[in-house]
């Protein structure tokens, strides 16, 4: 069937921001989020009169953490619009996290009118030097009858390979221009599938170990690919473990889930991939912080043999040089991994009993005791009994979010939230991005004090649109990570990372949500249970003892440590 070439005569003439919107449309975007400028007013004047729901923001980093957000929950680019100059480079954190968490991100930004390019007139940016090295793509749309081509590639360009962000710079007169142009077809996001040699080749290798693991990690994965990648792995007994902040892609309830390679993973679980004769890596990179430093494989090579499977080919040897590369997307690869059946018992089955069993014990919160009032492993045992399993965690950075991935059991794809680059700040505009999304999922945010306050005011966009989100507030009146390795380093010498806080309770009822303080453990279980019966935003304000800074070791600890560690030394 031969495809009829589009009459551009026959379109009706439409101002560029009127053909922007029309594009967004047309390519399925159903939830942008922005905050205004005047450099884009004529997108907004036609966002008026379009389908698509527009969430205002109160920081252009929370904008584009939201948008994030919403790309990792369901593969397709979040979509941002900020301002130009400090608008956008307010957002830069988002395009970061989208660039190290493999994400699909579109950043509209505003850009002064054309003739007034190069003189550095108000608010003038060069958007290709500023993110040419954190984007996958940056591009200035001179034309309005240029927008249906280059907004269809930056959709393409997010999504293909590796997805990550891409930044579209529009000149706030090219916005206004009346032109005739054809609209473009719709984006697809293209497959790689693994060859049956390839597979073959696997399925020997496999056959051969004696001691096998799975690591999964990376974006492009879907429902369907965890259940494909589930029963691959059930049919195999293998053991399995995700990626930093990927836990969601393979069920904690699962009897081959033995852990995740995070901060402060299981010492047990790492000699056990050490001491693997067969690592088969499907999605990640197994960047810095899952690799422990680089030090848990070789490189360039690395002692276990590696089966790489990634969908990008650039990503293949980067780093690692695997005993055999697979070009193939995650979703591609778990629907041909399902339909490969083992010969025979597999013999490793002890091996994964027992590193499931070592899970099982690293991720009992029972036994946790720290200093204070408010003990946390109470506090995620009672999370773990009350919130339904499809409920979506977001946390930012800092060592809070230890509680998160330690003791969280994640069983569900889409219900986690977290930026492995490590950004502060992160968990409230994603909770807001998932409640925008699935308003029907209960979402629940992890936040240390520090933390918090890098995106607060978003708690004000929460309340503008009756999300009735709960952020657990971990108080302990510091910037606890650095602070830690503050006092592994420099032992007693605290310098600039002590907080004086709000009234973190106040702070939610002055927003107009619900607002509550718990100081000891019997007084969380019922205020979780009144934010969650008030139907508005609310913050549990947790004060925690500034000593319980790891969930097993205490700032008196770590700085005795370093100062015997100084005199021997």
């Amino acid at each position: 069937m031969t495809t009829q070439p589009h009459n551009v005569s026959a379109t009706p003439s439409r101002t560029g921001g009127q053909i922007l919107v029309q594009q967004l449309l047309l390519h399925g975007v159903q939830q942008l989020f922005c905050v205004p400028g005047e450099s884009y007013l004529a997108v907004l004047d036609a966002l008026h009169d379009a389908s698509i729901a527009v969430t205002v923001c109160r920081q252009e980093g929370g904008a584009a953490m939201m948008a994030e957000a919403q790309g990792k929950l369901t593969g397709r680019p979040g979509i941002c619009f900020v301002t130009r100059g400090p608008g956008v480079t307010n957002a830069s954190a988002g395009i970061h996290i989208a660039q190290q968490d493999s994400t699909p991100l579109i950043v509209f930004v505003g850009q002064v009118a054309r003739g007034a390019l190069g003189r550095e007139a108000f608010q003038e940016i060069d958007y290709g030097a500023v993110f040419g090295t954190m984007a996958k793509w940056v591009v200035q749309i001179d034309d309005a009858r240029r927008l249906p081509e280059l907004v269809s590639r930056a959709f393409h360009v997010a999504t293909s390979g590796r997805p990550g962000p891409v930044v579209v710079a529009l000149p706030e007169d090219m916005l206004t221009d009346t032109v005739q142009t054809a609209d473009a077809l719709p984006y697809t996001v293209p497959e790689t599938y693994p060859g049956t040699p390839a597979l073959q080749e696997l399925a020997a290798r496999l056959q051969a170990a004696e001691r096998p693991v799975v690591i999964l990690g990376g974006s492009r994965w879907s429902d369907q690919a965890v259940r494909d990648v589930t029963a691959f792995a059930g049919a195999w007994q293998l053991p399995v473990y995700c990626s930093f902040r990927r836990q969601m892609l393979f069920s904690a309830s699962h009897d081959s889930y033995a852990g995740d390679l995070g901060l402060g993973a299981n010492p047990q679980l790492l000699a056990r991939i050490r001491a693997s004769d067969l690592v088969l890596l499907l999605g990640g990179r197994l960047s810095e912080v899952p690799s422990q430093g680089y030090e848990l494989l070789d490189i360039p090579v690395p002692a276990q043999p590696l089966v790489h499977v990634h969908a990008d080919a650039d990503e293949l040897g980067r780093l690692y040089r695997p005993a055999q590369a697979i070009h193939a997307t995650p979703q591609a690869m778990a629907a041909a991994l399902a339909g490969l059946q083992p010969q025979g018992a597999p013999r490793w089955a002890a091996h994964t009993q027992a590193a499931r069993a070592e899970y099982l014990a690293w991720s009992d919160p029972a036994p946790i005791r720290i200093p204070g009032s408010l003990q946390m492993g109470a506090v995620m045992q009672h999370l773990r009994e009350v919130l339904p399993p499809d409920a979506i965690l977001c946390n930012g950075a800092g060592n809070f979010a230890t509680w998160v991935h330690r003791f969280w059991r994640f069983t569900t794809y889409g219900s986690q939230l977290a930026p492995t680059c490590g950004s502060m700040g992160y968990g409230l505009p994603a909770g807001v991005g998932a409640k925008r999304l699935w308003p029907q999922r209960e979402v629940v945010v992890f936040a240390g004090d520090g933390d918090f306050l890098m995106h607060g005011q978003e708690f004000a966009t929460a309340v503008q649109y009756g999300l009735p989100l709960i952020v657990v507030l971990l108080d302990n009146a510091m910037y606890g990570t650095i602070r830690m390795h503050q006092e592994r380093e420099y032992p007693g010498r605290i310098s600039a990372t002590q907080l004086k806080n709000p009234d973190f309770k106040a702070y939610a009822q002055a927003f107009g949500g619900h607002g509550e303080r718990v100081e000891r453990t019997e007084e969380f279980a019922p205020a979780l249970a009144r934010a969650r019966a008030s139907g508005l935003p609310s913050v549990l304000h947790c004060l925690i003892d500034p000593q319980a800074i790891t969930p097993t070791g205490t700032l008196d600890g770590m700085r005795a440590a370093a100062l015997q560690r100084l005199q021997k030394a």
